[in-house]
């Protein structure tokens, strides 16, 4: 059966699983706010509904299947989002790093010359030592990307 569009036209919403790779907000001429979910193949979805747009933050590098509707509005074809739900990475489930993690670790070694001090350019440090060193720092940053409100 098919489904009942924004526009009031009947029409099939199709259904697909993307990679995100960006979400955007912008502001329109009206003063409504436009957001764009772009996915890993450059293609944009775009929605005016909060509901929606609240479910975006955070996907950014993550599998989500949306359902979207396609209009053609002054020889443009305008893409819509009507729903967006995230999906877990087949790595998350089989207990791989979490995102938090990855980001963490990431965070870590870019901070870990400020870390470490001046010696550590100067002189060879050993694995064990370089990770005992570094992971009380990546557990508070998973920890605030994780919790950040506390």
């Amino acid at each position: 059966m098919p489904a009942i569009l924004a526009n009031g036209y009947a029409g099939s919403v199709p259904e697909t699983e993307v990679r995100v790779s960006d979400v955007k907000a912008f502001k329109t001429r009206s003063g409504n706010t436009r957001f764009v979910l772009v996915d890993d193949q450059g293609n944009e979805y775009s929605t005016f509904k909060e509901p929606i747009a609240a479910k975006l933050p955070g996907l950014e590098g993550r599998r989500a299947r949306i359902k979207y509707h396609e209009q053609e509005r002054d020889g443009f074809t305008n893409v819509y989002l009507d729903a967006v739900e995230p999906l877990q990475d087949a790595r998350e489930g089989a207990g791989g790093p979490s995102d938090a993690d990855e980001v963490a670790w990431r965070t870590t070694v870019e901070a870990a010359p400020y870390l470490l001090g001046g010696d550590a350019v100067e002189r060879e440090i050993p694995p064990d030592e370089l990770f005992e060193k570094l992971q009380p720092f990546k557990e508070l940053v998973a920890d605030d990307i994780e919790k950040p409100d506390e």
